[in-house]
This record gives C-alpha cells, structure tokens and sequence, in this order.
C-alpha cells in the first residue's frame, strides 16, 4: 500500500479511536497579517571544523599538494631520489615544491604516493581531473616523463596515464583518468620513468562532477535546505587561535595555487581526537563562498575578524590589536565590502571580475566579530560601526552578544549593543533538548524596537551529543517560537554544518560523510521542512487566545505565503501520545485539500552513514471540511500543513 494513503488511514483510525483524548481547538487568524518574515530567516553556517573545507566540501583529493604544510611531506610517501627545493619557485606564497631526480635503478622508480584524505573515495566510471605544474629540473634537459596511477585499496592500479614534461620553465600538465571500481580508500601515485629529473608542484586530483571546486553530494544537500543566508567562514577560526593564524579574507582570493597556507584555529586535540595537520589551503575561500550562495539562493553575510583573537584562549590585553592599530582590520572590512559589490573599476571590484564575476554578489550584510564578549568588544565594534557606516550606510551591521545565551557577558553585550544602534545581533546555543522545548518563548518579551536577533549557531545537545530524532524534535519545538516572533529574529542558522565520519571533533552536526557519500540528519530534515515553508508573514495562531508553546507537548506556529498564496501551519508534538488538534481558519470559507508533511520516531532514532533514511517525512494528502482541519499530531511527532 502507498506509504502516504497508509498515513492518512492511520491517522483517521487515530482520530477515531481516541474519542476520550482532549481535542486541541487553535484559531488562526488570516484576516490580519502578521509580522513580515525575512527572506535570511532559515539559513545555513559553514566553518571549516570537523574537515569541513579541505577533505569535505572543497572537493580536491590530495593532502597538502604544494607541499606547505610544517612537515613538508605530511601526507605524502616517497619513494627513491625525492627532495624538496624553493629555488626559481612556481608561486610566492606557496615557494616549496618537489623535485624527483634518477633513482639510479632501473627497477626502483622515484614517486610520490597520496592518500588524500583518510583516503581517496573512487567511483566506478567517474573520471578524475589530476593536474601538476611541473618542469625539467637539469638545465641540459629536452624532455621528461610521469606516470600517473589511481590505486585501489587493495594496491592494485585501477588506471594509469603518462605525461611528457617538456620545458625548463613551470607549466600546468593535466590528464583525467578513469575509475572502473569503487572504493572508499583509494589513492594516487607519481612515478618518473626517465632519467631526466622533474620538478613538481601543486600537485592536484578533482572528481570531475564537481561544482566549481566543491563536491557535488554536499553542494546539493545544502541546495536542498532552500537556505535564506549562509554565514560563513565561521566561528572560531575568524578569530584564529592568535591574531597570525586569524582567517584573513584577502589570503583566500585570487590565484588558487597562490594562496597561503594557514594553521586551522581546529589543529589541536579536542574530544577524543587529535589532528596536528589540520590545515587550510583556502581553495574553497571567500570567491567561493560567494558563488556558492548565489547557487544555493542564500544572502551571503560573511564575518571578519574585528581584532580580538580568540578570547577563550587568550586572556591578556597584548594578545588583541589595540584600539588605536585596528585600521588595517577596518580596511579589511571596507575592502570586503568592495570586492562583493564595487564596480569592476575599483581595484577589489576588478580583482572579482577578474576572477570570473564582473557582477556584483549583491552582499548587504557583515558581520564584525564571532563570539567576543566583554569591556574589548564594543569599544573596536563601534570603530568599525563608523567607518563601514560612513562609506556603506546600507549595509547591515551584525555583532554579537558572546557565546551563551544567559548570563552576565550576554546582559552586558545586549546593553552594549543597544547602545552601538547594531542593526543584527548573534545569538549562540547550545543546550540540552529540554532547554529547546522550554524556550520557545524566549523570544516573546525580547525589545521590539532594538536591534534584531541572529541565532548564528545553536543545536541541541542531548546525552552523546546525537544526531538523533530527540535533538530535532527540541529544535523543531524551539523554531516554532523563532517563526512566532518574526519581528524580532530576523535570522538562524543551525551549527557546525559538516562532518566528516573519520575526522569529525564536535558533533552534533547538519551531515555527516564518508569520501562517497553524504547523511542528512534528522535535524537536516527539521531545517528543510521550515526553509521550504518560510512563508512571507506570520499568522496570529492561539489556544484559548494565547500563543501555542509547549502546553501538554503542543508547538504550533503559522505563516502566509504571498508569493504561492498558501497557508501554512507547524505543529509539534513533544507529547509520548498522539493528539488531536481542529485548526479553525477565521476568514476563509473553503480550505479544501491540504499537503501534510510528517517527520516522527522513537527518540533515539539517528540517520548515520550506512542509514541514511531512518528519520525521514513521510507526505500524504488531506481534506479540509469547510474553514478547518482536523489532525492526530502523531507522538513525537513534527507536523506540517500547507494548502
């Protein structure tokens, strides 16, 4: 039988053999509209931790290619005569490359040997896209050759091609090679096959169905979240573990193969794991973070670092910039601002359209900070508040108020934010399920007239830090309270985004992956429902004329499109039973049939990689009986009703 028509059977059955449960009669009012929702209302947040960036969306496949990384041979094994040099190199900022000479035995070739990241993930029939800038070493040389091998995971050469090196001066050599079997821990090896020594540099291995660089499973998985705003390039590492290793935009643009290497503010031990050659390449850097939202439909709001290095690990005044030295970071900020949307004759303007976008990205926010809290924030907040309002009044400002959601810092950050006039303030948390489920209010009572609130990270975190369907379920419960209060949150975005399955070190996270495959998470899917049923205004939804949040287990909120003129109604069940909700719809006369989409389960209920699809909606459909509908809200249950 249909999955869908079994739903609906059910529920009917449910509705009809329950005639002692209490219905719930919630009102909705469509005769005024409410508050109007922003289009960044739900939106997605992107920092490079859990092997993000470099082994997760940016798609390439080779672990340090240009051989920066402090061990200049981490990732890499050598075979025969192999020595690094920095003489006469290919790129400034990158100067180290490879150089294989004659092994002097005709059976012991020299070669390189990659591994990528916790393996090279192959699939049958895809082709790979492998390039190396290279040139003969010896002066006396005409002509040299490689040979370039994919390999399996049980050491067998998958396919091979061969490259003939033919200048002293560095060039770019390509070749795509082929899979014909699919393995999670593939890898790649280079050999010369001539007597003629080679220098190698940028060393370089692309799937070919990738989207400008990033891998294409996670691009459509955020795709598919229908995201209003992606923040981005963090979190913590805005802040860098100092100010040296701080992310520094104009290092992440330009010439791929020139952009400096930098230590990731996440290259230390946390949790259970350790990762000292956690690094960033910033291949996937501020150019495509931009092209990436525009592909997505997402505002971008990109953050710089504001001078304060990360205070959780700096606790004296001489770790930060001082006041009076923040020029240099304002610029950076000015100069962002000029690099989205200045004109191609301004230098930062022509750099974009160089790059290959002479239109402008459109940006309208930025935020100034990540998780800055106390007496050092507001006092270099307001210097950038200034200048970036002087040059750019219309671009929206977003500080923040700490990383908690409660306490003295947080008081003090909101005081001081009022003050500034900040047009965005950062919210972050994380917190157990319970907290979720009690706080849909809080939002309620929140300064109407103050700066509007961005809950830039936030997650439930249950026993284990699951992604399991408890977690969702909080945060479904909690968003109802966000979407209630419009007015005063204007955008949210769930955090961290990725992880990668074998180098993760903080979860709960959005998806998860292996090198093949991607999970959406049951929260992936609470994320989804509410970004493809953002709606364009709030609608006043009551229980006895007060607002529907949490009484008994029940959320509810609901919301006009006027773009598809739809209705739309959030319901959530927190609650062990089913319960009966009549939705009555005061002024209209004729709902008639109603799309309803269900995410339910047992608490503990997870999508891991291998089980994608254990948490998933189920859709059916539903008639309306004159101005009402009538629904069994399953048990831990999140329920959603459009028509």
């Amino acid at each position: 039988m249909n999955k869908n028509r079994l739903y609906v059977i059910l529920t009917l059955a449910l509705m009809m053999a329950m005639p002692a449960m209490a219905q719930r009669q919630l009102t909705v009012n469509t005769k005024k509209l409410g508050a109007a929702i922003q289009p960044t209302m739900y939106g997605i947040f992107f920092e490079d931790i859990n092997f993000g960036a470099d082994g997760g969306l940016y798609a390439e496949m080779v672990e340090n290619r240009s051989f920066e990384f402090p061990d200049r041979f981490m990732g890499w094994n050598v075979f025969g005569n192999v020595q690094l040099s920095k003489v006469k190199p290919a790129f400034d900022r990158n100067p180290n490359y490879v150089v294989l000479g004659d092994s002097g035995h005709i059976e012991k070739r020299t070669g390189l040997e990659n591994r990528g990241f916790f393996g090279m993930g192959l699939k049958k029939g895809m082709r790979y896209d492998f390039s190396v800038y290279a040139r003969l070493h010896d002066a006396g040389s005409k002509a040299a050759r490689i040979r370039v091998e994919l390999v399996n995971s049980q050491n067998n050469i998958i396919t091979r091609q061969r490259i003939n090196i033919d200048s002293r001066d560095w060039k770019k050599y390509t070749c795509s090679l082929t899979s014909n079997t699919t393995d999670q821990k593939g890898l790649m090896r280079i050999f010369l096959e001539t007597a003629e020594g080679v220098d190698l540099d940028h060393i370089s291995l692309f799937p070919s169905d990738n989207w400008k660089g990033l891998r294409a499973d996670l691009v459509k998985d955020l795709e598919d979240l229908h995201p209003g705003i992606f923040r981005f390039p963090g979190g913590c590492i805005v802040e860098g573990t100092d100010l040296e290793t701080r992310y520094q935009w104009k290092n992440s643009v330009g010439q791929v193969e020139n952009r400096p290497l930098n230590e990731n503010r996440w290259n230390y031990t946390f949790a259970h794991r350790m990762y000292p050659n956690y690094f960033q390449t910033y291949g996937l850097g501020f150019y495509e973070f931009f092209l990436l939202s525009e592909k997505i439909g997402a505002e971008p709001l990109p953050v710089v670092s504001c001078g304060l290095a990360c205070q959780f690990q700096n606790h004296t005044d001489d770790a930060h910039v001082p006041v009076d030295e923040l020029q240099p970071y304002i610029d950076d900020a000015l100069d962002l601002i000029e690099f989205a949307n200045g004109g191609t004759d301004t230098k930062w303007g022509k750099l974009r359209a160089d790059m290959g976008h002479p239109e402008p990205f459109n940006l309208k926010q930025i935020g100034v900070g990540n998780e800055q809290w106390g007496e050092l924030y507001p006092v270099r907040l307001e210097k950038f508040i200034t200048a970036i309002r002087a040059k750019y009044p219309k671009i929206k400002i977003c500080g923040t108020s700490g990383p908690s959601a409660d306490g003295k810092d947080f008081d003090y950050g909101w005081k001081e934010m009022k003050r500034l006039k900040l047009d965005l303030v950062d919210e972050h948390y994380y917190k157990p399920p319970q907290w979720f489920f009690e706080n849909a209010g809080r939002y309620d009572n929140y300064d109407r007239k103050g700066p509007k609130v961005f809950a830039g990270e936030y997650a439930a975190h249950g026993k284990g830090d699951l992604n399991n369907w408890e977690a969702a379920l909080s945060e479904a419960a909690f968003m109802t309270g966000l979407e209630r209060n419009a007015d005063v949150v204007w955008q949210a975005t769930y955090a961290p985004l990725f992880a990668h399955v074998e180098g993760w070190q903080w979860k709960p996270d959005l998806i998860w992956y292996d090198n093949l495959t991607s999970t959406r998470s049951a929260n992936w899917y609470v994320q989804m429902m509410y970004g493809t049923n953002r709606g364009t205004h709030v609608l006043k939804l009551t229980e006895d004329n007060k607002p529907v949040e949490g009484k008994d287990g029940l959320y509810a909120s609901s919301v006009y499109d006027k773009d598809n003129n739809h209705y739309i109604v959030k319901l959530v069940n927190s609650a062990d039973a089913p319960q009966t909700v009549t939705l009555t719809f005061k002024g209209l006369k004729n709902i008639g049939t109603v799309i309803c989409t269900v995410l339910s389960g047992n608490l503990s209920m997870e999508n891991l990689v291998g089980r994608p699809e254990v948490i998933k909606p189920t859709i059916s459909e539903m008639k309306g009986k004159d101005n009402t509908i009538g629904v069994s809200v399953p048990a831990r249950g999140f329920m959603v009703l459009r028509f």
